[in-house]
């Protein structure tokens, strides 16, 4: 039993991660569940601050034990995490984010919502965050959910009353929630707001307590728990064959950039929600207790209640169509309701079931994912019945609001294709995620559109309408524009239909580092997304740089094809730093985004637009050594930056690692969270200490504690914590400057120190053996001083050094003063070698 049910987990993880973007199919015992929840007039809404916050195994009780419609609000889309699958971090990372919350939501059967919030990175109090979020931006989106969602339960993740216990986000998410509760309610609120909707007060607010919060098991049972009320989430569910927990480990376990993979229990699980407004329920097993969840609850809906009442009592599981009469009677009273919020919502609903039942089959697929304003595209339409319902497809409307008659009754089982071709406006915007077309700041993401505001992606407006009457009552259905192909792996792969520009360019290197005022050449790739593309190609750069030529032309014959040009970069004489970005030539038009392609297994594929830019950066570098081994881990650009300031770097993977070849590296750096990621790394590490102790360097980056797969980090006594400073700016103090790693090959001073990003450093060292030298002191306002920030130890003849500076944040953004201090650490040890400058 037990290995048929890991079997039947494995099955539904592995079918997610191939059908992360194929229709669903439900099966009958999902459909019944689904008119369960049709006869559930009842919401709740989760709150919390990042994606992977919130509580699967609560969130996939209330949708599929409970039957009410539930979201999570995450404030922001994870854009300042890690990342563990790929090298996409800031706005392409929160991109992939968006997506796992998507595909977790898809699997514990809740829904998405966001705010504008952009996540910039730890904050250690929620005054800070909020002051760089623009608190009233982000309270106005978070009333704007509950307006719209209209919940009867708000449920927080954290606890508002512990400011500067935890990372500012998750706090600020609660207090905001607390605020917003009664807020939403008041006409005076956000006004502006109720040209698109109403005013909305929720029942109840909890926040999802654990003993977590209350520092020990032993405190939590000690509590008072007379607000609290117990929730069981273990229930099993036959008609999946699993429990809430299983498929609540799914769910976790499409976070897959963060490495949250989670195994699924069984049996008892228990969740605690402590009241934080409205009324405790008299039946503390009822979160719904005084709330009337059933369709009286809507004028009008008292007879739609009867019918589908009598509809799930009746269900026929060898035959859903047999409900179908009486849902399309129902459909027809929905139509009907004044409730314009439940009226929208139940028709969403009921039509998903009606199709459900009716084994209806619609489709639209075109010949390419991509295409252009303008363009002309083939469809291949598809229209199938497996019922005896009376079924006819009347029309299809394109998404021109062009109408083609059909006229077909749709009889059983029998397969009904069209080709159709569709004209693209030469007016259509572009598919991208629209949080991401105009600037923002560094706390919030700028959208104009209300409409948008708090959706989870771009709307899909490419759509084909099917209108059909089903029991001669019509009903239309709208299904979007996809692509799909045959894998001869995978099967059938589908991916979404985008809109592209015709053209768009990008420099490979995102950062260009050259030490002299010596020409370099520079590879513009242009990519054409239509055929016999022709134009030309400048590089927009700052005064002090020249570039050779001025422009030149393109020529590409075929869509999808790309043509390189080189241009040659002239950079000034003294220090100097700014963007070199190409711009495309095109008629009239003028182009100069990349296209970005996001393409992962478990997420739909993604094609993101984003300014098309370089830094480029004139620096004053010396460095010691010449060859670079570096150890990967959760997945970062540093080896290309180390390559940019002239390293021969080799990326090397556990197997790699043998005495010998050691020998041929000055060095050896390890990636991000490698003793977190890599188990292989725990039988190499004495090696890689005996390469130390024969006079080599290794470069330790950061790694958390929680997770690590080895029990020696270094050769000497080493404790890491969780201690950061996340302020960019926070003031830095050289407490070792006559240290070789702070004068040799380069002299550092402060203003190395300057035009960070995001953070200084992460999981520094608290704890550390008399070996080492700490190298920096830094901290956050209102804090002691942290000195774990880089430390040095010699190691026999070598160097071994161990550092949390967020190295592979600043490389990306270009910072010069972290390429001098990373050179100079790469050169200790190195005084033997003569000094080099980089090689362009």
């Amino acid at each position: 039993m037990q290995n048929t049910l890991r079997l039947l987990v494995l099955f539904l993880l592995t079918t997610t991660l191939v059908n992360a973007q194929q229709p669903k199919k439900p099966t009958s015992s999902e459909i019944f569940e689904s008119i369960k929840k049709l006869n559930f007039l009842g919401s709740v809404l989760y709150l919390a601050a990042h994606p992977d916050d919130e509580n699967t195994r609560l969130i996939s009780y209330l949708s599929n034990e409970v039957k009410a419609r539930t979201a999570y609000l995450s404030l922001t889309r994870g854009d300042g995490g890690q990342n563990l699958i790929g090298p996409e971090i800031r706005e392409l990372l929160g991109v992939i984010r968006t997506q796992e919350l998507l595909a977790a939501r898809r699997t514990d059967g809740g829904e998405q919502l966001f705010t504008r919030a952009n996540d910039f990175g730890y904050s250690k109090h929620p005054d800070e965050t909020l002051e760089i979020w623009n608190k009233d931006d982000v309270l106005s989106d978070v009333v704007l959910a509950i307006r719209r969602f209209q919940p009867d339960i708000i449920i927080n993740r954290f606890d508002h009353r512990s400011p500067g216990s935890t990372h500012g986000h998750h706090t600020s998410s609660a207090m905001l929630s607390v605020e917003a509760f009664d807020l939403a309610n008041s006409k005076s609120a956000f006004p502006e707001q109720l040209k698109y909707v109403n005013p909305w007060q929720p029942k109840r607010q909890f926040f999802n307590t654990s003993w977590w919060f209350y520092g020990s098991q032993e405190a939590f049972d000690n509590a008072d728990k007379s607000n609290l009320l117990q929730i069981d989430t273990g229930v099993y569910f036959p008609s999946s064959g699993m429990s809430n927990p299983e498929i609540a480990a799914l769910s976790r376990s499409q976070h897959k950039s963060q490495g949250f993979g989670s195994t699924g229990s069984r049996g008892k699980q228990l969740e605690y929600i402590e009241l934080i407004n409205g009324d405790l329920p008299k039946d503390k097993s009822n979160l719904f207790d005084g709330i009337d969840t059933t369709w009286n609850r809507v004028k009008g809906g008292k007879a739609i209640g009867d019918i589908l009442n009598q509809v799930q009592s009746n269900y026929n599981f060898k035959n859903p169509a047999a409900s179908l009469k009486e849902l399309m009677r129902a459909y027809t009273l929905i139509q009907n309701l004044e409730n314009d919020h439940w009226r929208t919502y139940k028709t969403q609903e009921i039509k998903q079931i009606i199709a459900a039942c009716a084994g209806l089959y619609l489709e639209a697929v075109t010949n390419t994912n991509l295409a252009t304003p303008g363009e002309t595209v083939d469809m291949s339409v598809e229209v199938i019945n497996r019922s005896d319902a009376n079924i006819k497809l009347s029309n299809i409307v394109n998404p021109n609001g062009v109408k083609i008659e059909k006229n077909i009754n749709l009889d059983n089982n029998t397969d009904y294709e069209f080709k159709e071709s569709l004209k693209i406006n030469s007016n259509q915007n572009f598919t991208t995620p629209y949080w991401l077309t105009q600037t923002g700041s560094l706390g919030m993401y700028r959208v104009d559109d209300t409409s948008l505001i708090g959706k989870p992606e771009t709307p899909r407006d490419l759509k084909i309408t099917f209108n059909l009457s089903i029991e001669t009552i019509a009903i239309p259905f709208e299904k979007a524009l996809v692509y799909k192909t045959n894998d001869l792996v995978k099967g059938e792969v589908y991916k979404p239909f985008e809109i592209v520009p015709e053209a768009s360019a990008k420099i490979q290197e995102k950062v260009i580092i050259v030490d002299s005022d010596q020409q370099r050449d520079i590879e513009v790739i242009v990519n054409s997304s239509r055929e016999n593309l022709e134009g030309y190609v400048e590089l927009a750069h700052p005064k002090d740089w020249q570039v050779y030529p001025e422009k030149q032309k393109i020529t590409i014959a075929h869509k999808g094809e790309t043509q390189t040009l080189v241009f040659t970069l002239i950079p000034p004489k003294e220090q100097s730093e700014g963007t070199l970005s190409p711009m495309v030539h095109i008629g009239d038009a003028v182009y100069s985004k990349e296209l970005v392609e996001i393409d992962y297994d478990h997420i739909p594929y993604q094609t993101v637009l984003m300014p098309s830019e370089s830094k480029i950066v004139r620096l004053d570098i010396q460095k010691r050594g010449q060859n670079v081994g570096y150890i990967e881990g959760a997945g970062d650009v540093v080896p290309e930056s180390l390559r940019q300031i002239g390293y021969n770097v080799a990326v090397l993977k556990p197997e790699d690692i043998s005495a010998e070849n050691l020998k041929r590296f000055d060095a050896i750096v390890v990636g991000i969270r490698a003793y977190n990621t890599v188990e292989d790394l725990k039988y190499k590490q004495e090696l890689l200490f005996d390469y130390v102790a024969q006079g080599g360097t290794m470069v330790v980056q950061y790694n958390t504690s929680r997770g690590l797969k080895i029990n020696t980090l270094a050769p000497y006594d080493l404790k890491l914590s969780r201690d950061r400073v996340t302020d960019e700016n926070a003031k830095v103090e050289l407490i070792a400057p006559n240290h070789d790693v702070l004068n040799a090959p380069n002299k550092i001073t402060l203003k190395d120190f300057e035009g960070w990003t995001q953070e200084r450093g992460l999981y520094f060292p608290d704890e550390w053996s008399s070996e080492f030298t700490p190298i920096l002191s830094m901290n956050d306002s209102g804090e002691t001083a942290k000195t774990g920030s880089l430390l040095v130890a010699q190691y026999g003849e070598g160097y071994y050094v161990y550092t949390g500076l967020s190295f592979f944040r600043e490389f990306p953004a270009g910072v010069s003063g972290a390429y001098r201090l990373f050179a100079n650490i790469l050169s200790l040890g190195k005084d033997n070698l003569p000094k080099t400058q980089i090689k362009n």
